[in-house]
C-alpha cells in the first residue's frame, strides 16, 4: 500500500516502451474478407416459411399490413391496394408466382415497395427479417434446372440458402402489369 508520503517510480523508457506496443497494436487496421464494393446489402424476409432478399438499393420502404382492399376482377396474384400516406399502393403476392400455399395476413406481414425509375408496387411478406450485407462471392448463381418463372426473378442463392430475387425483373415484368378491363 502506498500512502501519501511514499511516491512510486517508474521505469521511464519500460513505460514508454509498452506504450508504443499498444500502440502499434491498436493502429493495425482488422483485416477484411472482401472490399466495401464487394457487398450487396439486401433485405431478407419470408414468404411461406422460404427466406428471400431485395437488393436494398430497390426498397423504397417497408411498412406493416394496415388494411388491404381487394380489387374484383384481377388475378389471383394482385392481393390488393392499400393506401400509404394518400398514395394508393397496389400490392401483390409473389407466392401465386413461386407456386408457394398462401398465408393469412398476421401482425408480422409487412409490404415491401419495391421502386425503379418507370414502376412501383408492394410485395406482400409473411415477414421482414432484417438488412443484412452479403459478400457477392457468397453469391451463387442459379441452377440450370431450375426454369420458369423462379430462374426468372431469381438472381442467386447464398451459401445459407437465401434465395436473392432480382428486384428489376420483377419491377419489368410486363406480367404483372394488369390492363384489363371489365
Amino acid at each position: 500500500m502506498i500512502n501519501d508520503t511514499e511516491m512510486v517510480i517508474y521505469d521511464e523508457d519500460k513505460v514508454n516502451k509498452i506504450l508504443r506496443e499498444r500502440a502499434k497494436k491498436l493502429a493495425i487496421e482488422p483485416e477484411q474478407d472482401v472490399a466495401i464494393g464487394d457487398m450487396l446489402e439486401m433485405v431478407e424476409f419470408h414468404l411461406s416459411g422460404e427466406r428471400y432478399a431485395f437488393s436494398s438499393r430497390y426498397i423504397r420502404e417497408v411498412f406493416p399490413v394496415k388494411k388491404l382492399t381487394t380489387i374484383p376482377c384481377t388475378p389471383p396474384f394482385v392481393a390488393g391496394l392499400t393506401n400509404l400516406r394518400g398514395e394508393m399502393v397496389s400490392v401483390i403476392d409473389l407466392k401465386y408466382f413461386f407456386d408457394l400455399p398462401p398465408l393469412e395476413l398476421t401482425s408480422n406481414t409487412r409490404i415491401i415497395l419495391l421502386q425503379n425509375q418507370d414502376m412501383s408496387f408492394g410485395i406482400l411478406a409473411d415477414e421482414v427479417i432484417g438488412v443484412y450485407n452479403i459478400p457477392t462471392h457468397h453469391i451463387q448463381t442459379i441452377l440450370p434446372t431450375l426454369s420458369g418463372i423462379r430462374a426468372k426473378y431469381l438472381h442467386g442463392v447464398t451459401e445459407d440458402r437465401l434465395a436473392i430475387l432480382e428486384a428489376t425483373a420483377i419491377l419489368n415484368d410486363p406480367e404483372i402489369i394488369v390492363n384489363e378491363m371489365v
